[in-house]
């Protein structure tokens, strides 16, 4: 860091240009003219400081001197008994008192001997060197602070795709089981790195398949520790029954008190192949849609329940419905529906629907491609501000 406070000593001219009391005004200005300074000093015995002759002293009288004046000694036109200052005041001290005192000029005396001279223009010039200084090691500061965030950026860049990699393996199947009755399409797509919307299959028995969608509130690090808390208990409970209230019971009753002021929302539904009824509940998660061929409407899944981990004892009413070949299930996050356009609007669960019955047609692939573009094009150049996840099931 440059020094913040100088002393007179330290920035004044060290030798000044002293001149006797009876030297001529010419031979005075000649010598300014040469060196080119703004003032002269006034000394008898070459160190008594008796007055100071400026640029300012010879305007003031220019205008109305008589013939001859160039011959006239200094001490005519000098200020006499000028103000001085210690060499050991500091800068802004006599910013202050040249300010007050109206000159541009000091002397400097020491022990009534004159030692220096100090102006206006030395002051400006020491303050913008100071500035410079100034700005060239808060610059270099600000670049080393500015590197060492970048490196640290970095690598929490790296340890959260690091992670990230890590959650999908965790939270997400490799493959969805090859099972004749059921194709899939699924896209995952977390806001960051690491996202709180998940996935997961059960197979409690050969003849039951489980599927669970769920969203732990926000995003990144936090909502992906409590999406795998969630996924933990679901693991723990979804392979000894095929009722999928006591999966969401347990998985409430294991998150208590864990997922702190955060809340997940889940869907969890179990189809049983030998009847083709799925059977499900809902614990404040968007209700899921299905496509019915035979109809080419769209029937939500609606089924109550409150979010997990909020309220122990919460319990989940089940619901069935029958499936038939050529139906879709659409699973999804609330990050599709609640996208939003320049103007504001939200994608909302209705266009969603539209879009259903549009392409319903399609393949689990397709399908899922479609209602995505769907989603794009309304839109536009909107970013995304949730996870997104979606899931097709393609019924045959």
């Amino acid at each position: 860091m440059p020094k913040t406070t100088f002393t007179v000593r330290e920035i004044m001219q060290t030798e000044p240009v002293m001149v006797a009391p009876d030297c001529p005004i010419r031979t005075v200005l000649e010598a300014m003219n040469r060196l080119r300074i703004g003032s002269v000093l006034v000394v008898e015995n070459g160190t008594r400081l008796v007055g100071i002759f400026t640029e300012r002293d010879l305007l003031r009288r220019i205008m109305t001197a008589e013939e001859g004046w160039q011959d006239l000694p200094v001490s005519c036109w000098m200020t006499p008994n000028p103000h001085s200052v210690s060499p050991d005041w500091g800068w802004e001290d006599v910013v202050e008192f040249m300010n007050r005192a109206r000159v541009r000029h000091l002397p400097v005396v020491e022990e009534g001997r004159v030692i220096g001279i100090i102006s206006t223009r030395l002051l400006m010039s020491q303050r913008t060197d100071y500035l410079n200084r100034l700005i060239e090691d808060r610059t270099q500061e600000l670049k080393r602070a500015i590197d060492e965030i970048l490196a640290r950026d970095a690598e929490l860049r790296y340890n959260l795709r690091a992670a990230g990699r890590l959650q999908t393996r965790l939270l997400l199947p490799h493959e969805p089981p090859d099972w004749p009755e059921i194709r899939w399409g699924v896209h995952y797509a977390p806001l960051d790195h690491l996202g709180g919307d998940f996935y997961a299959i059960a197979l409690p028995d050969p003849d039951h398949l489980g599927f669970l969608i769920a969203d732990a509130s926000g995003h990144s690090i936090a909502a992906a520790m409590v999406a795998i808390m969630c996924r933990t208990a679901f693991n723990e409970v979804s392979g000894s029954t095929i009722s999928p209230g006591e999966v969401l019971s347990a998985m409430n009753q294991r998150l208590q008190g864990l997922a702190d002021e955060r809340f997940v929302t889940a869907f969890y539904g179990v189809f049983d192949r030998r009847n083709r009824i799925l059977t499900y509940a809902n614990a404040g998660h968007p209700y899921p849609m299905r496509f019915v061929s035979g109809t080419q409407n769209v029937q939500m899944l609606m089924a109550q329940g409150f979010m997990l981990g909020i309220i122990p004892e919460e319990s989940y009413r089940e619901q069935q419905i029958p499936l038939e070949p050529g139906d879709r299930l659409c699973f999804f996050t609330d990050g599709l529906v609640e996208a939003r356009n320049e103007l504001g609007e939200g994608y909302g669960t209705e266009r969603l629907k539209e879009a259903l019955v549009r392409y319903g047609h399609l393949g689990a692939g397709k399908l899922t491609e479609e209602l995505l573009s769907d989603q794009r094009r309304f839109r536009g150049d909107q970013p995304l501000s949730d996870d997104v996840t979606l899931v097709v099931g393609e019924l045959i």
